[in-house]
Formats: structure tokens, sequence, C-alpha cells
């Protein structure tokens, strides 16, 4: 299988895809922009819960919460992925507060603990960039660099990172920081170790997991703005 305009460094493929992030069945997990309290919202966060139904609300609620930047799992209930891993993002105030070392922390720790569940595959949202305000083009270009960091920090551990974007505007902006992280990131890097293509060859083992990206919908729910 082929997938377009990707990236990769090493065996981990990444990628900006438009889908709704509560029906994606091709990952291990999705990552929710949830608020700290864990117990639902509005937003990708309202969203979520909706689709995974009332019994997430109960195993959140044993959770205690969460720290912003900070990330913890779930099962995924009535959603098509296995588990749902939970992270807070910063509101903006001003770029003065820490926002950008917080908004890293909460991709680093998602993977983080993706990896100790024994996860290879992970979508994210668009995290703090809607109701939260995050400067878009600012937040994705964080969001990237900050995987892309925690990928050469953690050779082979994940198959696949996805960005499951609801609109154009979003999808760009991510597309055009991977576009600029992955030049960043190749120039620091052994030869070789990143590879910028338009396709890349998906392995025998992952095909399972990806069946579908060409299939994907043009269009996503507004409603699910993070």
């Amino acid at each position: 299988m082929t997938l377009n305009n990707v990236y990769a460094i090493g065996d981990t493929v990444m990628g900006v895809v438009m889908d709704d992030i509560t029906g994606i069945a091709y990952v291990d997990a999705v990552v929710n922009a949830a608020k700290n309290s864990l117990l639902g919202g509005g937003g990708v966060d309202g969203a979520i819960h909706r689709a995974a139904g009332p019994e997430l609300l109960e195993e959140c609620r044993g959770l205690g919460g969460c720290e912003t930047g900070k990330a913890k799992i779930t099962g995924a209930y009535k959603m098509p992925c296995k588990h749902i891993i939970h992270t807070v993002g910063p509101v903006w105030q001003g770029g003065g507060a820490g926002e950008a070392e917080l908004l890293a922390s909460c991709y680093k720790s998602s993977l983080e603990l993706a990896l100790a569940s024994g996860l290879r595959s992970v979508a994210f949202p668009s995290i703090s960039t809607g109701i939260f305000s995050y400067p878009l083009e600012e937040a994705a270009y964080i969001a990237v660099h900050a995987v892309m960091e925690f990928i050469k920090e953690h050779p082979g551990g994940l198959s696949i990172v996805l960005w499951a974007c609801i609109d154009e505007r979003t999808s760009s902006a991510y597309k055009r920081a991977l576009e600029q992280a992955a030049g960043e990131f190749d120039a620091e890097m052994d030869p070789g170790m990143m590879v910028v293509a338009s396709s890349v060859e998906i392995s025998e083992a992952m095909k399972d997991m990806v069946m579908g990206f060409d299939d994907l919908e043009d269009d996503a729910p507004s409603e699910y703005l993070s």
C-alpha cells in the first residue's frame, strides 16, 4: 500500500488526513484534546465522549483528572480504535505562560503512554487550536517538532503518527509544519534516516492498520474543533 504526501523517520510514517477522529479505525489509539477533569466538554472532547458512549465517562471518573501537558489512557468502547489517549492542552495566554512547552509535552506524553501500552499507531487532533485559542500555525509547528523529536529518540517504537484534521485550513497548516520541520531534522540526522517523499510504501505487516486511507472523506464535521 502507498500513502501519499507523507514523511518518515526510520520506520515511522507521519502524515495528515482529513477525517473524523471519532470514526478512525486504522490506528491503535486516537488522542482526545481533553479538559483537566477528563469528564467531557465541547469540541473534540465532547465528540469523543458522545461517540464512545457513557462507559468512557465512567472510566474517566476513576482517573482523578489530568494535569495540563500530561496524558492518561482509557478504552475506546463504541469507537472503532482500541484506545483513547486523553491529553490536556494549554489555554493560549499570549505565549508567555509556558504554553509552547506544555503543548509539546501533550504530544510527548501521549506518545510515551502509547509506547508504554504497547501501541504502534496514533492519530492526533489539532490540540489547543479551537476553544483554547492557540494560534494554528504555531501550534502545528510545535506539534510536528515534538513528534519528530520523540520519534528520533525512540527509533522503531511507532509505525504511524497522524494528524486527523477537520478542514482544509487545519490540514494545510500541519502539512506546512511537516515540510518545515522535516527540512530542519533532515539536516541534523544521519544520511538516509529522514525520508521526505510524495509517497511511501507501507509494509505488509501494516496494511490492515491503514486500510481505508484511499477512501477517506474529504470533509469532517466542524463541531470537532478542539
